[in-house]
């Protein structure tokens, strides 16, 4: 016989199974997501500086819309320029780069590894800071 008070069914207390399952099922991966999220993109797996000429920087993307861009670093005159691709989350650092256009500059950057979404970002190098070398 089922356990009933007055007619009414009993609870088994506040804890049922389905806002067990939900949760489990809908809240933990969303908070632990949402973490991950939020370290990747806080915490820098390294920094530094790369120093070159910008050859590119655009605003891109369908949705989510990007700063990216491209430095290209000479080590010695007629020597094969390296490609450092970047990417620049404040638009004020962005205008500076724009700013800078033609002359040689020094990205400060940091390394976010694992961003988990190409909305943050195309690139894990997010420059934080642009500075012009010499006329």
């Amino acid at each position: 016989m089922a356990d009933t008070t007055l007619g009414v069914p009993k609870r088994k207390g506040p804890w049922s199974w389905r806002l067990v399952a939900f949760l489990v099922l809908i809240v933990l991966p969303v908070v632990g997501f949402s973490a991950y999220t939020w370290i990747a993109l806080h915490i820098s797996f390294s920094n530094g500086e790369r120093v070159g000429y910008v050859q590119k920087l655009s605003h891109r993307g369908w949705v989510c819309k990007t700063w990216e861009g491209e430095l290209a670093m000479v080590n010695m005159p007629g020597a094969v320029s390296q490609i450092f691709l970047f990417t620049v989350p404040d638009d004020a650092v962005a205008r500076a780069i724009m700013d800078a256009a033609g002359k040689r500059v020094a990205l400060s950057y940091e390394q976010h590894r694992g961003v988990p979404m190409k909305c943050f970002g195309e690139t894990e190098y997010f420059v934080t800071a642009v500075r012009v070398l010499g006329p």
